[in-house]
This record gives structure tokens, sequence and C-alpha cells, in this order.
């Protein structure tokens, strides 16, 4: 059984939603199946496909407004994860005693379903998908939720999955008490979002960690054993479950390992052993082995054959945002990584390239110390390209590392002006490490924009 108990919060009276996105209806509609007087509630104006589906579910909503005595006497409420604890109405609800909880936390009390759970700074998006395709593609009646893909409680009121393939952040992760993952993956931490954490690395560490609470000896923990910070959280934190490590640097027994000529290896209990050379994978570049061994390792978990994984993981085509190619051009290729919103995801992704490189840099910066990239920039870009309005901290970081640093005016003018900079056979990249909400709604606005621009050429 992978649900949780349903006696850790009341069953009826007064379920509130704070937010109305894609999390918050879907758990206004489950709350409805099982018998809450549901309230949604979101402080913005709600998008208007949101508004049809709780009008036609009968569900009372309110947006550009809290109700505070009506969700101060809430049974229960579910949070968004970008409502951070310090909001002044969370604040009060938890001191009245209220249960403030996460949308999967919530929905896992209701689903017998496996629960593969997959966080980690960068990867996640990639890894869960490569993985929901895997399992797919192996026979597994298998759903896809979390941070991608449909409300996971909207799925649990509405569907029928064995299993789901869940991505998790670390902000719904501060939100779950009692939920319990079947298998868990961490697949990487490095510093991000910090300023929900009080600036302190070892409480983001600590949210990711909680992934691997509650789990039993029937569980699995798949970790990266080459990841100094989720090595330095295993001193603190520990699984019931049998731990599975990948690793490029080592060999392991039980877990994923790359050998000297480039052949991944993953072992499982009572498996037969894969085996698939790094340059049959279809995503290539250092951080994809890894993101391949953790999907490679659930799959195994699974008990997929192997010659259905090695399909999979020899066609599996990205997802938008993430190093997707969009075109090339007089000889210039341009990629689309408009998801690449910290530091680390950029070196990920200059990591991937042999070739020369126009790099898309800025938006809103979240006070990154571009440092870890100085020695990739300079080995392999020639040109940036800056976005955004404030482009003073990129100048400074990399003046003394490249030969051309530019402002753009808009996404039009930027992909304009690295056409002129690239030569036959470079690569223009947009890999902003920033957030994008100064020039654009998001970071898929931002991905689109660069598309379309790139196809104006």
């Amino acid at each position: 059984m992978s649900n949780i108990s349903t006696t850790y919060y009341p069953q009826s009276g007064s379920l509130v939603i704070l937010g109305a996105g894609e999390s918050g209806v879907g758990t206004a509609i489950l709350g409805k199946e099982k018998g809450y007087d549901v309230f949604v509630s979101d402080k913005g104006l709600i998008a208007d496909h949101y508004k049809q589906q709780l009008k036609a579910e009968g569900i009372a909503f309110e947006e550009g407004n809290h109700d505070e005595a009506r969700i101060l006497n809430a049974v229960l409420v579910v949070k968004s994860p970008g409502i951070p604890e310090t909001v002044p109405l969370v604040v009060a609800l938890k001191e009245k005693g209220i249960p403030v909880i996460a949308e999967i936390e919530f929905a896992a009390q209701y689903t017998t379903a496996k629960l593969i759970c997959i966080t980690g700074s960068n990867g996640k998006s990639t890894t869960t998908m490569l993985t929901y395709e895997m399992l797919k593609h192996g026979g597994l009646n298998v759903g896809l939720a979390g941070n991608i893909g449909k409300s996971f409680a909207l799925q649990v009121a509405r569907e029928n999955f064995d299993c789901y393939v869940l991505e998790i952040s670390s902000f719904m992760l501060d939100d779950m008490y009692h939920f319990r993952a079947d298998i868990a993956v961490i697949l990487n931490i490095t510093p991000d979002h910090l300023d929900r954490y009080e600036h302190k690395m070892e409480n983001y560490v600590d949210s990711k960690f909680r992934m691997i609470q509650n789990q039993t000896e029937k569980d699995y923990f798949i970790y990266c054993l080459d990841d100094p910070e989720t090595i330095k959280g295993l001193e603190r934190h520990h699984s019931k479950g049998t731990y599975l490590p990948f690793t490029q640097e080592q060999l392991v027994e039980l877990g994923a390992y790359l050998t000297a000529n480039k052949t991944m290896i993953i072992n499982t209990p009572n498996n037969d052993t894969f085996t698939m050379r790094a340059e049959e994978l279809s995503l290539q570049g250092k951080h994809n082995i890894y993101n391949s061994m953790a999907s490679g390792l659930i799959a195994k978990v699974q008990e997929l054959r192997n010659q259905s994984m090695k399909e999979s993981m020899g066609s599996y085509v990205n997802i938008p945002h993430r190093l997707e190619h969009v075109a090339c051009i007089g000889g210039v290729n341009y990629i689309n990584d408009s998801k690449a919103t910290n530091v680390n995801s950029v070196w990920y992704a200059l990591e991937s390239f042999s070739t020369p490189i126009v790099l898309l840099l800025g938006g809103v910066d979240k006070g990154n110390d571009y440092s870890m990239l100085a020695d990739l920039v300079k080995d392999k870009v020639h040109a940036i390209v800056c976005l955004g309005k404030d482009t003073a901290a990129i100048h400074k970081a990399f003046e003394q590392d490249v030969e051309i640093i530019v402002n753009s005016t808009s996404m039009h003018d930027a992909v304009v002006l690295s056409s002129h900079l690239a030569k036959k056979g470079d690569t223009v990249l947009l890999s902003p490490a920033c957030a994008s909400f100064d020039w654009f709604k998001n970071y898929e606005d931002r991905g689109d924009k660069f598309k379309a621009a790139v196809m104006e050429l």
C-alpha cells in the first residue's frame, strides 16, 4: 500500500484551497468528491479556464482577495507551493492549529498507486519525463504529475493509474508530512531558492531530504554519489529503504555506474544487469547520463525489460525549453534552454556542447554567483548577448573571459544580434540563469518568443 493513513487529517468540514492554479483546482475537485465543503481563494486573478472548471463543478471561489474569517474557519488548508510559509495568513492558520499541507500530501491519502517521486535542483523535469515515457513504453499503467502535467489530485479523482511519476519541488516537500514515496529520487542539490530558506544551504538540503521521510524497508532511495551536498545531507537524514546510488566517478555493486569505456551499468536487487553505451543515449552530456542512470534504476526496480529500456533511452526527445533544438540556420544551431533559471543549469547546458557558443544570458537575477561558469565560458563562449533590465552583474562576471558582451532590447533583438555574432558551426544557446518575469510571463513565454524570433531569421 502506498497511500498514507486517512486519519492524519479531518475527513469532513471546510476544506480551503489557497491558490487556484493547476494543483489548487485539482485539489478542489478531489476534495468535493471526498465530501468536503470546498472553498478556493486566490489573492490574484484566476485564469478563465480554471474559473470555468470551478463553476462547472459548483465549487465556491474568490479571486483578488482572501476572506480571512472564512479561511481561518477551515478544518484543513491546502496551499499552492508558491505561497511562502511566512505569509501572515499562513502564520495565522498555523497558530490556530489548522493543518496547512501540499496538494501531493492531500491526494496521496486517496490512492493506493505506487508513487515514484523525483526531486533535485537540476534535471528533475527531464528525468521525470524520461521515466514516465520509459514506464509507459514498458507497458505500465502510469500517470504523470507534480510540477509537470495535470494535477495529481485531479488524476486521483478521475483516473485509475497503478503508479505515478511525480516531479516534486522543495516548496511542495515543505508542506508534506505523512506522505511516503515508494521510490524517492534526489538527483542533485545546488544553491537555488535560498531566499525561501533563510539563505542557508543546510535548510534547503533538509527540505530536499523530506523526500525520504516515512520510507519503509520495501521502498527505494535513488541518489547521486557524486553530488557533495547530497552526501553531506546523508549524514543527517536516513531512509529505511534500499539505497541505490548512481555515479560516474566510482564503481558500485548495487546502483548505476559508468565504466572507463563509457558504458552505463545498472544493477538492482534480484534483477538482471542492464548495460548501454553512453553514446547510444538520445540525451547527451554528462548531466544527462546522470538523469538516464536515475531513470534506468527506477525502470529496473519496476522490472522493465532491458530491450524496452534501451528503446526508450535511445529515442527519447527532451522536453520543451530544456536544451530544445529549434533550428539550424546558415550552419548555426539554435538551442532553447529557457528552463535554465539558475547558474547550475547553465553549467550543465554549456557542458553539453563541443561547438563554439553565442550565449543568451540574463533576466531577473536571484543573486547569482557566476564564478562557477568562468572556466566553461572562457573555454566555449565567444560572445554573450544579455537579456533583461539588469545586466551589470553579467558584464562584471565575464568581461575578462569573453571577447564580446552586448545588451539587447528584446528577445527579437537578442536573436538578431546572436545571428550576426555566430559563425557557421556555432551554437546559439538561450540559457538565461535567471528568472524571466522582467520581460516575459514565465520561462515558457521566454522560450516561445526565442523560438518565434529564430524562425523569423
